[in-house]
C-alpha cells in the first residue's frame, strides 16, 4: 500500500514562507530583472524592453485579476488612466537611466521620489534628520556627477518624480478598484501609451523569438514575481515593516549591477546608497503607528 505526498498549491507554498523572505526574494527578483534588461539594451532599445515588460505583466495581471470595466465613473477612469501613464513613465524613464548610468546609482536617485513623499507628508522633527541624511547622499553623488552621464542622471531624477506621482495615484486607484484590478487596468494603459515608442524603436527585433523570451523573463522577474510576493507578504506584516525592507532596493540594485553587469561603484557612490537606505528605513520606521 503506497502513500502519496499531497501536492501543495502555489498559494499554500507562499503562505508557508515567512513574509520577510517573500519581500527579500521580490527585491532580488525585480533588480535581477533590471540587470537582465540592461544586458538586452545592445540588441533591443530600452523603450522596447520596457514595453515588453509592461506587456507581459499586463497579460498576466488581466488574466489573474479579471477587472470589471462596467459601471465605472468618469473620475474612476481619469484616476486609473493617470495611474497607468505614471506607471509607464516611471518605467520608461528608469530604463533610460539604466542604459546610461550604473544600476545602483539609478535606483538610488529614483528612490528619492518615494522618500520625498514620506518626508514632505510628515510634520515630525525627526524627519528633518532623515531629509538631511538623504541630502548627504545626494551630496555624495554630487562628488561623482562629473563621471556620470548627465542625461542618465536626469532620467533617474525624472523617474523619481514619476515614482512619487505613481505612489499618489496608486493610493487613489486602490480606493476605487478592488484587489489587483486597478493595477491590471493601469498596466494595459501603460502598454498602450508606450506602444508607439516601443514598437518604433524595437522594429523587426521584436519578432526575434529569442529576444521575446528575454523580454518575457524581464516581465516575469520585474513585475509578476515581485507583485505576487509583495501582495502575499502585505497581508501578513505591517506596512511599516514592508517599507523598511523595501529600503534595501538601492543596495540590491548595486549588488546586481556588480554581479551581473560588472558595475563597480566608488566609495562616494556606496556612501550615497547607504545614506538613502538609512534615511528611507529611518523615515519608515519612525512613522506614526497609526499608519501601519
Amino acid at each position: 500500500m503506497s502513500t502519496s505526498t499531497p501536492r501543495l498549491s502555489p498559494s499554500a507554498v507562499l503562505d508557508s514562507m515567512p513574509p520577510v523572505w517573500l519581500i527579500l526574494i521580490g527585491i532580488v527578483s525585480v533588480q535581477t530583472g533590471a540587470g537582465v534588461a540592461k544586458n538586452l539594451f545592445e540588441a533591443l532599445p530600452p523603450a522596447a524592453v520596457v514595453w515588453l515588460r509592461l506587456l507581459t505583466s499586463a497579460v498576466v495581471l488581466v488574466v489573474l485579476a479579471r477587472p470589471v470595466l462596467r459601471a465605472r465613473s468618469r473620475t474612476d477612469w481619469m484616476v486609473v488612466i493617470g495611474y497607468g501613464v505614471a506607471l509607464a513613465g516611471m518605467n520608461f524613464l528608469i530604463y533610460q537611466a539604466f542604459a546610461r548610468i550604473p544600476l545602483g546609482i539609478a535606483v538610488t536617485i529614483e528612490y528619492l521620489g518615494p522618500l520625498a513623499i514620506a518626508i514632505l507628508g510628515s510634520r515630525r522633527r525627526v524627519d528633518l534628520l532623515w531629509a538631511g541624511l538623504a541630502g548627504l547622499g545626494v551630496a555624495a553623488l554630487g562628488v561623482e556627477f562629473g563621471s556620470l552621464d548627465p542625461l542618465g542622471v536626469l532620467f533617474a531624477v525624472l523617474a523619481a518624480v514619476a515614482w512619487a506621482g505613481y505612489i499618489l495615484l496608486s493610493a487613489a486607484t486602490g480606493q476605487r478598484f478592488s484587489g489587483a484590478s486597478g493595477l491590471a487596468i493601469g498596466s494595459v494603459v501603460g502598454v498602450v501609451v508606450l506602444a508607439p515608442a516601443g514598437i518604433a524603436e524595437g522594429g523587426a527585433a521584436l519578432l526575434d523569438w529569442r529576444l521575446l523570451l528575454f523580454g518575457l523573463a524581464v516581465g516575469v522577474l520585474s513585475s509578476v514575481v515581485p507583485y505576487t510576493l509583495e501582495l502575499n507578504a502585505l497581508r501578513r506584516i505591517p506596512p511599516r515593516v514592508f517599507g523598511v525592507l523595501m529600503s534595501l532596493q538601492p543596495a540590491a540594485a548595486a549588488l546586481v549591477g556588480l554581479v551581473l553587469l560588472g558595475e563597480l561603484l566608488t566609495v562616494w557612490q556606496w556612501l550615497a546608497v547607504a545614506c538613502v537606505i538609512v534615511a528611507s528605513a529611518g523615515s519608515t520606521r519612525t512613522s506614526s503607528p497609526s499608519s501601519s
